[in-house]
């Protein structure tokens, strides 16, 4: 028989389902995810450190769960709803239930849950902070916590890489700025060719220049973009200098360093199917999205940037790029996993503008 658990967000709206995962239990800040598969790699994305997924599809786990799609080494999210977990899932890759991984690392969750009421009290309320409880008698106490208790707000600090490390390849060196990256970001670069060295977020403008490398990539992350400052200004130095690409918060970093500015949206964009629209050629990708921050349209014109893709359900900026440097970004997630495969081509485009850089270099220097 299933142990009760309940979800209290800090209105003191509860939930009332069955312990998933681990019992030890958080709070965190609840958003919904709309895709329908890959949900292993969703709570392996470390974008999702310190937050609570709603997961929308009503079956969660069926397909179970194995080691190779992971994003990350370990999990940080804070927890799991779902509407009904599989207990026993059918998969020959298989090695562990959604359950079982909750349980492994100590990650709370609940089943049972009406997953579309609580989606549309998010869409209707926006992001709320919420918990965990295993005894009704402490609902009550919880939701002054959750009223008077602040979040971290130190997640990319939690995340990013404590040293560098190269994964290896034989064509232009890249540094990878590690926010909270995926690891398919490294495996299409890889793909590619391409000699990644993956670096702490606060490594220095001096220290990258040091690696010499061909080209920079900023990586996504958890959290507002206004909480690493410290990374701006060394982001501000490398524009200019080295081709550049940013990906979810690397492009919100990218654009903050040029002065545009960001804000917090009502319930962000989460999701493997989300209209983005190519401003240049009209073309339309359907993209992975996981990002609860924007940049400020308005803040736009005071910059030397230019909008290069739009989000086609709210109009929010998708995509930038620098109007005299080989620099860009996009607010989505061209490497996918999970979600469609539609943009990624703009790793061949970074490719592309390294190779054009340096040939140009080479122009100027014969």
């Amino acid at each position: 028989m299933k142990n009760k658990r309940y979800l209290v967000l800090e209105d003191g709206t509860t939930y009332k389902g069955y312990a998933l995962g681990s019992d030890d239990l958080t709070v965190g800040e609840i958003v919904f995810n709309t895709a329908m598969t890959g949900y292993q790699e969703t709570i392996s994305d470390p974008s999702y450190t310190g937050q609570i997924i709603t997961f929308t599809y009503p079956l969660i786990g069926n397909y179970g769960i194995n080691r190779d799609d992971f994003e990350s080494l370990t999990p940080t999210l804070n927890g799991v709803v779902v509407r009904e977990a599989c207990d026993y899932p059918s998969n020959f890759r298989s090695s562990k239930s959604l359950d079982e991984t909750l349980k492994f690392y100590h990650i709370p969750g609940i089943s049972g849950v009406d997953t579309r009421s609580l989606t549309r009290k998010i869409r209707k309320f926006g992001v709320l902070k919420a918990g965990f409880t295993d005894n009704a008698d402490e609902i009550e106490s919880l939701v002054q916590r959750l009223n008077t208790e602040s979040l971290r707000t130190d997640e990319v600090e939690q995340v990013s890489s404590v040293r560098p490390y190269i994964s290896t390849g034989d064509g232009y060196k890249v540094v990878l700025i590690d926010y909270g990256k995926k690891e398919n970001i490294v495996r299409e670069l890889n793909r590619r060719g391409c000699d990644v060295t993956v670096v702490p977020y606060q490594t220095s403008y001096e220290e990258i220049l040091n690696i010499s490398p061909d080209g920079i990539m900023v990586s996504n992350g958890p959290g507002n973009p206004e909480s690493v400052q410290e990374t701006i200004q060394t982001i501000k130095q490398l524009v200019g200098k080295i081709p550049f690409f940013g990906i979810c918060l690397g492009h919100q970093l990218f654009a903050l360093s040029q002065g545009a500015t960001s804000y917090k949206m009502k319930f962000g964009h989460r999701g493997a199917n989300h209209p983005v629209q190519n401003l240049q050629t009209g073309k339309v990708d359907l993209t992975s999205q996981n990002h609860g921050y924007a940049i400020d349209e308005a803040s736009i014109a005071q910059t030397d940037l230019e909008v290069t893709h739009i989000a086609l359900n709210d109009k929010s900026i998708e995509g930038l790029r620098h109007k005299k440097y080989p620099a860009f970004s996009v607010q989505y997630h061209p490497e996918a996993s999970p979600g469609p495969h539609d943009s990624n081509y703009l790793f061949d485009e970074f490719i592309e503008m390294i190779k054009l850089h340096k040939a140009k270099e080479r122009t100027i220097n014969a």
